[in-house]
């Protein structure tokens, strides 16, 4: 009797990976897009962040290196920790102390970033984040992965 065989797993080597930029201080790593989310590793130089959103699903956030501070609360989540934001939550963070802060982010639903007034001024999702990785794959020459795309959706 034969011992059963693992299918390939296609592993990606995200270090070998470029950091795709998304803003000042900003960048990400894309992992996996599917239609009601995305993986990404998410870097922030010291003193940028994520200003002001709302997530319309579930986030979970898990610091690889660096730290974040949670603005208007002051908790640090540091190398290790584990956030999880449930579907309506609403905040803001910038990553502190001397180094990048790299997270390890899996998305659902859309972001919605906001103003003062609480007016929607830009809203993120698996889409606008596929568009900017295929945007920097055609700027570059370079090919998309196919194990990074998923399933086609647009």
């Amino acid at each position: 009797m034969s011992e059963p065989v693992s299918d390939p797993a296609f592993p990606l080597d995200t270090d070998a990976m470029p950091w795709i930029p998304t803003g000042p201080g900003k960048s990400f790593r894309p992992l996996r897009f599917e239609p009601g989310g995305w993986s990404e590793l998410m870097r922030l130089e010291p003193g940028s962040g994520a200003p002001l959103h709302r997530h319309s699903g579930e986030v979970h956030a898990y610091c690889l290196s660096g730290a974040r501070e949670i603005i208007g609360t002051g908790e640090i989540a540091g190398p290790g920790s584990y956030v999880y934001e449930p579907a309506g939550t609403v905040d803001a963070w910038r990553a502190t102390g001397d180094g990048p802060c790299v997270l390890l982010l899996k998305i659902t639903g859309t972001i919605e970033y906001v103003d003062a007034d609480g007016r929607v001024v830009e809203t993120i999702d698996t889409g606008t984040q596929r568009d900017t990785y295929l945007t920097w794959c055609a700027e570059q020459g370079a090919p998309p992965s196919e194990r990074i795309l998923g399933k086609d959706f647009t």
